[in-house]
């Protein structure tokens, strides 16, 4: 005859109280996290690779050097500039270092899905459109700092050795469009690299689509010899960026393109549209 087993009984779990005693409070300040802070990291980052020295230091060494050895040679050749500005002789440095920022543009976010850096970032803030809004703004502030550094200084050095070839002193708007000008056009041409390393997120692959935005509609134009295509011909020589560039120096490419601030405004309509979808990509994208 079998022993009945006795009923097991539920207990009740225990009731654990903290213990008596006043309660813990950091003494780090807890603040909400904004765009500035972004800015700070952003700024930290770009200052801290090598990267960026190497790039901007070539940059400045190609506007400058480039800028007075052409006219220390039209100087020295008692060249005879007819009354043309000195000033136009700063292009061929600004089309060279144009490689520069637009490196610096693809490396400042295509490096960070290289190394795996963009993990941290995203953690660190959440807000993808802040951490874009960041790098745009600490990018734009100095690539156009150094670029208006370089060619103001490139500008007072070429007119002080050609003042004695018959050149045209310069007027107002010729020093504004030749160093303010100039400066935020390559500015906003170096933020339209960055917004392509975002979205290509591969450093190589960013800059060689960038370089071929840079060159390849101007080489294209050169060899085009048929006839029928004078029309594309013209049109890719007016707004290739070479030519934007010269709009700065009075030193158009073609005829019948942009003139005055208007390649500023394209420029500056590109990288808003490029900015958007960046920015709606990024969103949607795993890290």
């Amino acid at each position: 005859m079998s022993t009945p087993q006795p009923q097991m009984q539920q207990q009740a779990a225990p009731d654990w109280q903290p213990a008596p005693g006043p309660s813990y409070t950091s003494p780090i300040p807890i603040t909400r996290t904004h765009l500035g802070h972004a800015i700070a990291s952003e700024w930290t980052k770009i200052k801290s690779v090598r990267s960026t020295i190497w790039t901007l230091g070539v940059f400045v060494l190609l506007v400058i050097g480039l800028g007075l050895l052409f006219a220390i040679i039209a100087a020295s050749a008692d060249m005879n500039l007819e009354g043309e500005s000195p000033l136009n002789l700063g292009l061929f440095g600004v089309m060279l270092g144009s490689v520069c920022i637009i490196t610096l543009g693809v490396l400042t976010t295509a490096s960070e899905y290289g190394t795996g850096m963009i993990r941290t970032t995203m953690t660190a803030c959440p807000s993808r459109g802040r951490v874009l809004a960041a790098k745009a703004i600490v990018f734009f502030v100095l690539a156009f700092t150094v670029t208006l550094v370089a060619t103001a200084l490139v500008a007072f050095l070429q007119v002080a050795i050609l003042s004695d070839n018959n050149a045209a002193d310069p007027t107002g708007g010729e020093w504004f469009k030749a160093t303010v000008g100039v400066s935020l056009f390559l500015a906003l041409f170096g933020l339209l690299s960055l917004l392509m390393g975002s979205l290509i997120r591969h450093s190589a692959g960013g800059i060689t689509i960038m370089l071929g935005v840079f060159l390849a509609p101007l080489v294209i134009a050169i060899f085009m010899f048929a006839e029928a295509l004078r029309d594309v011909q013209e049109f890719l020589l007016n707004y290739s960026i070479p030519s934007q560039l010269g709009v700065f120096y009075s030193a158009e490419l073609g005829s019948a393109g942009p003139s005055g601030w208007d390649p500023l405004w394209i420029m500056l309509g590109l990288t808003a549209v490029a900015f958007a979808g960046t920015y709606l990509l990024l969103e949607k994208r795993d890290v």
